[in-house]
């Protein structure tokens, strides 16, 4: 029988161990039977409005990956997209020129801002596009509210906000940030169907996202953590850090603002654990970052060395089942 897994994710990394997991457990039985054994809670603090339409980067590069569709060398939007509306629209003033909407994925942004307008929920949105695309996994925003992320920088001794997508994609997270804020997110609520999966998961499997701007956001949504403590299944966390560095973007950055170090044992600390009104019962960590196995294990999280480097699909599976022997499953 397979076990019941729920991931939360965001970003690249989300969407690598998102296509293990379900290569994973299809290994296991089949496609049909692993698609209803996953759900995925993918963060939507990356979201935000421009030029007029609802743009949801992490859902959609998880969507792209788990459909075949995303284009692999850039890490983000459609294979084979081309840019003409984009370049009208930088013609015409509109939009950020520092911010490429592919044609293709506009064309998911329109239909999803349609759909919005119409009454229909975030969720009730991802449920449209799986409609097109199988999955093999059920996908659930963390939030049916808009809870963007604003970064509040330094900049020349003076502070001021920025949309999280403009810190990150314009200044590629140069401007030095303050504090990280998701307006909105104490009246929010889970999306429907979250809390339910949480409880009835088998494993609670944390990405190796970044910690501070794709979990981070999830975690803060009022319900979601107090649902991981209280979870009857085993909750293992993945290390997004791998040989003392980051693997990809600028969470480097992201942790320093937070005061944790860019290391793997101080990211299992700043989840913590669950014996400590934290959040993990074990901890996946890199062969490079051995030495720091009893580091953890003091933390009371159980550590599991592994090879953490998702180069392709088979290598993503192998991490998911070194997650899932971590939770005895």
């Amino acid at each position: 029988m397979l076990p019941r897994v729920v991931v939360l994710a965001g970003g690249v990394g989300g969407s690598k161990f998102s296509l293990g997991v379900r290569a994973a457990l299809t290994r296991r039985a089949d496609a049909e039977a692993a698609a209803s054994a996953i759900t995925i809670v993918v963060n939507t603090g990356d979201d935000l409005w421009l030029s007029g339409v609802r743009l949801q980067p992490d859902v959609d590069s998880i969507v792209y990956a788990l459909a075949g569709v995303n284009d692999t060398e850039r890490g983000w939007g459609r294979a084979g997209d081309s840019e003409r509306v984009n370049h009208e629209l930088q013609e015409w003033g509109a939009g950020w020129p520092w911010f490429t909407l592919g044609d293709l994925d506009l064309g998911t942004h329109l239909a999803r801002t349609g759909w919005l307008r119409d009454g229909l929920t975030p969720t009730e949105v991802i449920g449209r596009m799986e409609q097109r695309w199988p999955l093999g996994a059920r996908l659930l925003p963390m939030t049916d509210a808009e809870v963007d992320t604003v970064v509040t920088v330094s900049d020349a001794g003076a502070e001021r906000p920025l949309h999280f997508q403009e810190w990150w994609t314009r200044y590629r997270a140069s401007l030095t940030p303050v504090r990280f804020e998701n307006p909105g997110i104490a009246a929010a609520a889970p999306a429907p169907g979250v809390l339910d999966a949480i409880a009835g998961a088998d494993v609670v499997l944390i990405a190796p996202s970044n910690p501070v701007v794709s979990i981070g956001p999830i975690l803060a949504v009022p319900g979601i953590r107090d649902a991981l403590r209280a979870a009857p299944g085993t909750v293992v966390g993945v290390s997004p850090i791998i040989g003392g560095r980051i693997v990809r973007g600028m969470a480097d950055v992201c942790l320093a603002a937070i005061g944790v170090e860019t290391s793997s044992a101080a990211v299992a600390g700043h989840y913590g654990a669950r014996t400590a009104d934290g959040l993990l019962d074990a901890w996946v960590m890199a062969e490079e970052d051995a030495a720091a196995a009893g580091d953890v294990d003091r933390l009371g999280i159980r550590s599991v060395v592994a090879p953490l480097w998702m180069r392709d699909t088979g290598a993503s599976a192998a991490l998911v089942e070194a997650a899932l022997g971590a939770a005895g499953r």
